[in-house]
């Protein structure tokens, strides 16, 4: 198949910083490739995945993220570049109203973010003409009325993650927080359980937005100190560096995560989860066997002491099994093909 994929313009393919859609987006394009497909990915010029790549934005559009303007600019092109594609997979969100103009162009499209009410919206109307992909049963659970196509659990390549020991830094072991500032994300959380717990916490975290930088004023500045130390936020390379010598990733989540693809990633390099069973995490983790399921934070400070209770192998293995890129990729193709037939 000639598969067109389409990036939303923020962020470059793969991402230099935080970058959750756009990882995957570039897990997809590769491992298409490497699967024999013909594939043609529209990013932004700045991109380097390493498949043929089209583009109207020299560089991501970061600063105006979410704006119309951009989006629609990067879509029109987009279209005109993947017109004689056999199918196309759409991860932008002005992309499914505008592929109405090519009625002959198979789209899918993938809802990375929750089905809140401003998106179901948006989404009930397209999905008759749209095949709808979900990244979890959590996501797809909050919208029972809008039609799915599949549920798709993203997937990573085991390989381009180093396999840690949990042996901590130069200071010492720790446990690691890496996501987004956020309340819901509860960094503040991690900080608190990790103190509990006696134990050195590290966080990197995305903080541009005004209300991440309220949040990170109002509730985890107040809380850092010798034992809690605020990263900023970091390169992948840092960020792979960072989960390799972790002890455990603190997931102390308080919404319906669509995902959370930080899990795997620490999965990929041996760290277990410990995560609130909320959103995906407990279709992500393996209570017991890659992590633990905590039911409160005081449950979350006890799993810590269990942690050896773990092997980091069992980790590893969990995205070299299911959460893998070829995984991924195959329910992918089952899904372009069956649109095409």
């Amino acid at each position: 198949m000639r598969i067109g994929i389409i990036a939303p313009p923020w962020t470059p393919i793969p991402p230099l910083l935080y970058g959750g859609i756009e990882l995957v987006v570039d897990q997809l394009a590769r491992g298409l490739q490497d699967a024999g497909h013909d594939v043609l990915l529209f990013a932004t010029g700045d991109s380097t995945c390493p498949v043929p790549t089209q583009w109207v934005l020299p560089t991501a559009e970061g600063m105006r993220i979410g704006m119309v303007v951009p989006e629609l600019r990067h879509v029109i092109h987009a279209y005109d570049a993947v017109a004689d594609c056999d199918v196309v997979h759409d991860h932008t969100m002005m992309g499914p109203f505008y592929c109405e103009r090519f009625p002959e162009l198979p789209v899918a499209t993938t809802i990375h973010g929750p089905f809140n009410e401003e998106l179901s919206d948006l989404y009930r109307i397209t999905a008759d003409r749209v095949p709808i992909v979900a990244i979890s049963q959590a996501q797809r659970r909050a919208a029972p009325d809008i039609p799915i196509a599949r549920v798709i659990h993203h997937g990573v390549d085991a390989s381009h993650f180093p396999f840690g020991d949990g042996g901590g830094d130069a200071d010492g072991p720790y446990v690691v927080f890496l996501g987004r500032m956020a309340d819901d994300k509860g960094a503040h959380r991690a900080i608190e359980i990790a103190r509990k717990a006696g134990i050195r916490i590290l966080l990197a975290a995305k903080m541009r937005e005004p209300w991440e930088m309220r949040y990170f004023t109002d509730k985890v500045e107040p809380l850092l100190g010798d034992d809690a130390h605020y990263l900023g936020e970091v390169s992948h390379e840092r960020k792979l560096e960072l989960l390799a010598g972790a002890s455990a990733l603190l997931f102390p989540i308080r919404w319906n995560e669509p995902f959370g693809m930080v899990m795997i990633e620490a999965m990929a390099c041996g760290t277990p989860v410990l995560a609130f069973p909320e959103g995906a995490a407990p279709e992500v983790v393996d209570d017991g066997r890659t992590g633990f399921l905590c039911g409160d934070e005081a449950a979350m400070v006890d799993a810590i002491t269990r942690l050896p209770e773990l092997n980091r192998s069992d980790c590893r293995a969990a995205v070299e099994g299911y959460f893998s890129t070829e995984r991924m990729v195959a329910e992918h193709i089952e899904l372009f093909e069956s649109m095409l037939a």
